[in-house]
């Protein structure tokens, strides 16, 4: 029988607190994410964070390196914020990001043409309003939740809400007969081959935008 996959996944990291936050909840339920990380918030500080990520099992993906709408930004520029962040990730990881998501989830095919790697999005829970409450954020998330479902979160620090929004979202998704993997098992279960996948964003393994 296939159980229903559900991939969680945070942006704006790695932050000083939030993360760390966030991986305390994923530790205690023992189910993995992703993190899409800023390549600016990559320093010495924030490597251990990181590590502990790895540790549990957790993926780290790209998010740009300054968080800019790079829809504006010359295609030199474009592979300049992407292997600037990659370059990173790899030397704390050992392991090239496979995804990207785009700041602000603005693209255009400039960018489709100069970054090698798959484009993600998600199901949103506005989890990036400071005015969306814990209460909100876990249950738009549960109402999203869909098997093959990308959930796009973030752990920018503050994002406490969201942190408490876990402890609700992971034990009801968990009762309705889901696990949670990372973004690349979920494309690698679900059988999409990721080398053919350029000009598409994702926000599930089976509803991605043209």
């Amino acid at each position: 029988m296939n159980r229903k996959l559900i991939s969680l996944t945070f942006d704006d990291g790695p932050a000083d607190t939030t993360t760390g936050q966030v991986l305390d909840v994923l530790g205690r339920y023992g189910i993995p994410a992703s993190f899409f990380l800023i390549g600016d918030n990559i320093t010495d500080s924030r490597i251990p964070v990181i590590e502990r990520a790895l540790s549990l099992g957790c993926r780290i993906e790209n998010h740009s390196k300054t968080h800019s709408d790079m829809t504006k930004l010359s295609r030199d520029e474009i592979i300049s914020e992407i292997e600037y962040t990659t370059d990173l990730i790899t030397s704390v990881t050992g392991r090239k990001p496979e995804f990207f998501r785009p700041p602000y989830i603005y693209y255009n095919d400039l960018m489709f043409e100069a970054i090698d790697l798959v484009f993600i999005c998600g199901l949103g829970c506005e989890d990036w309003e400071a005015d969306a409450t814990a209460e909100h954020r876990a249950q738009k998330t549960i109402a999203n939740a869909e098997d093959g479902a990308l959930i796009l979160l973030h752990d920018f620090e503050g994002n406490h809400k969201t942190v408490e929004a876990l402890d609700t979202v992971i034990p009801s998704l968990l009762d309705k007969g889901y696990e949670f993997v990372t973004a690349d098992e979920l494309f690698r279960r679900k059988s999409i081959d990721l080398s053919k996948q350029r000009g598409i964003l994702f926000n599930s393994t089976s509803q991605a935008r043209i």
